[in-house]
């Protein structure tokens, strides 16, 4: 996991938008706006997943800053949350945000600076340090 992209300003494409349904489960709407960064390959050999926060319209593209990471612990990938309003979100709001899909897999929230801090996600056993 990059610790060091947090803070970082990239952009991508937007290929699930808000509002979307997911291509395989088509009862899971997308309540924010999923993509990916341009150029930059994740461990799961895709390209970078993220999540968009910041608007309440489905995009195409993005440019935002990588305000925290979601790590997952049982599956290879980390998932990138950007901000595009450059707000701050707390960690109750980013969980809250990618609960729809982050619910199925366990995780750790990353913030900057890091710290030893655990804290639950919300409706789950699940524990995410920041």
């Amino acid at each position: 996991m990059q610790k060091d992209i947090i803070g970082s300003v990239v952009s991508g494409k937007i290929d699930r938008s808000l509002g979307s349904a997911h291509p395989d489960y088509p009862d899971m709407v997308y309540p924010v706006n999923y993509g990916y960064v341009d150029n930059v390959i994740a461990g799961d050999g895709e390209e970078q997943d993220v999540y968009v926060l910041g608007t309440d319209m489905p995009l195409a593209s993005f440019t935002g800053k990588v305000i925290a990471v979601y790590r997952r612990t049982n599956d290879c990938e980390d998932k990138w949350i950007v901000s595009l309003d450059g707000k701050d979100y707390s960690d109750g709001e980013i969980l809250e945000a990618i609960r729809f899909q982050e619910q199925f897999f366990q995780g750790e929230l990353i913030r900057q600076p890091v710290s030893d801090e655990t804290i639950r996600q919300p409706d789950s056993p699940e524990r995410v340090k920041r």
